[in-house]
């Protein structure tokens, strides 16, 4: 374990781990595997086949949550920020190419932000900060060419996002809840909603608009080659 990751001893915040080297490396190499793996299971079965239209649209997509998500327009004590609607570039790829493309793009995103900016204390943690709350972001997919896909497909995928944020938050980070004097749960539900709240309301605002509106479908159009 500990060529992957080293403990750090901080007085302030507690041990935790951070990656080595080796580690990056290996999440890059992950990353690079869920993006094929996936690729090659949405070619299975005789579902439709990921084109590279699709590759390149999720790649873009990615390449933009990951440049919004560093723009903080909250940046919340213990982690979490409200962001310039970073996550809605990643529920973009299931609403345009469905519910398994949507997860695998997902994953490799949340594998990203753990190479980027990690935060371990454990390995659970890791996976349900990492890969299973940015993860959930792909059930966009489940309203895939559905009547106002993607803003039930962006509800869905924030509210798989915070479910597991919850989860972390009761787990993990339950001690911090004595310094706010509030149960766990509670505390949990507060801290996290409080930045992934106010992000979903301003981007379903803003997708509510008719320009915005339009130019989606119109991207939506491209991704289907029409």
């Amino acid at each position: 374990m500990s060529f992957f990751v080293k403990e750090i001893v901080d007085e302030e915040w507690g041990n935790y781990f951070a990656l080595t080297g080796a580690g990056y490396g290996a999440l890059v190499a992950v990353m690079v595997a869920v993006l094929l793996i996936g690729c090659m299971i949405a070619g299975e079965g005789g579902g439709r086949r990921v084109s590279t239209r699709a590759l390149v649209f999720s790649a873009m997509a990615m390449a933009l949550g990951m440049v919004t998500s560093m723009i903080k327009l909250v940046d919340m004590p213990m982690g979490g920020s409200v962001t310039l609607c970073s996550m809605l570039f990643i529920t973009l790829i299931g609403y345009l190419f469905g519910l398994r493309a949507g997860l695998t793009g997902a994953i490799a995103y949340g594998i990203l932000q753990l190479v980027v900016d990690p935060y371990i204390i454990s390995i659970p943690q890791m996976f349900t900060d990492y890969i299973f709350a940015f993860g959930a972001l792909g059930l966009s997919g489940l309203f895939y060419e559905k009547k106002n896909g993607l803003i039930l497909g962006y509800l869905a995928g924030a509210l798989g996002r915070y479910f597991f944020t919850f989860l972390s938050g009761m787990i993990f980070f339950a001690a911090n809840a004595a310094g706010y004097n509030m149960s766990v749960p509670v505390y949990s539900l507060a801290y996290n909603g409080a930045y992934l709240v106010p992000e979903a309301a301003i981007t379903v605002l803003i997708l509510m608009m008719p320009p915005v509106n339009k130019a989606l479908l119109k991207i939506k159009s491209m991704a289907a080659g029409e």
